[in-house]
């Protein structure tokens, strides 16, 4: 005899703005948006590299640039993300060989890549403002 359940009337958020992600699911996916904006800027660093290397009139337009403020700005942000994909793959690689697994464990390690973020990006903040 075949018994059928009936199925449980879930409640269904759909606003994912209203949706409370763990401290772990949030560096999980800021370290996966970090490494998507790390790849789209790298050709305009190149470009920056290259005009720098190829003539002393290159390398003063590239300095005379990376002094206002909005190319800070930028390179604040990009400095974010470096560090925070950085930290995270870390923590992903530990997580990979079954370090720090448990759910207790991975939040203190997020929270620690968090803080070891923050610490980084204060010191670059003082070194290029």
């Amino acid at each position: 005899m075949i018994v059928k359940r009936q199925k449980k009337q879930r409640p269904k958020n759909l606003n994912l703005f209203t949706i409370r992600l763990p401290v772990n699911a949030v560096v999980s996916i800021m370290h996966r948006a970090s490494g998507v904006v790390l790849f789209l800027v790298q050709p305009l660093l190149l470009w920056a590299l290259y005009l720098s290397l190829r003539n002393a009139q290159g390398y003063s337009v590239v300095t005379a640039q990376l002094q206002q403020w909005p190319v800070k700005l930028l390179l604040t942000g990009l400095a974010w993300a470096f560090f925070h994909h950085f930290y995270a793959g870390i923590r992903h690689l530990a997580m990979d060989v079954h370090w720090m697994t448990t759910l207790q464990k991975a939040r203190f390690s997020s929270r620690v890549v968090l803080s070891l973020v923050a610490v980084t990006m204060l010191l670059v903040l003082y070194a290029i403002w």
